[in-house]
């Protein structure tokens, strides 16, 4: 029975460590560009969007479509950043022992 206790302390620890490192990501902000930096899109750790930046040279009324997809690109690219550094936390967490097939952060 003192392996379980120990097991169940294991947990505990690490389920109080994934808080923290939640509550962390929630904070941390990372931006993402396209066009040349024209478009800075600017995203939570929740993914959630906190600021967009159009440069005045990207501002083309006859070209609403390039814009539309800058924008879109700028997006992708801070999500992937926050998607990376969420991988990258998540492995020092877990020591580097890959969760199981499915198993993803809650955010």
């Amino acid at each position: 029975m003192k392996n379980i206790g120990q097991l169940m302390k294991q947990a505990q620890a690490m389920q109080a460590k994934m808080t923290e490192m939640q509550e962390q990501l929630e904070t941390m902000e990372m931006t993402g560009m396209s066009g040349g930096g024209m478009v800075r899109v600017v995203l939570n750790g929740k993914s959630e969007l906190k600021s967009l930046k159009i440069d005045k040279a990207a501002v083309d009324p006859s070209e609403v479509e390039v814009l539309e997809d800058l924008i879109v690109a700028a997006f992708n690219d801070a999500k992937q950043k926050v998607a990376a550094h969420a991988e990258g936390e998540m492995q020092k967490l877990t020591g580097g022992l890959s969760l199981p097939g499915g198993f993803k952060l809650p955010f």
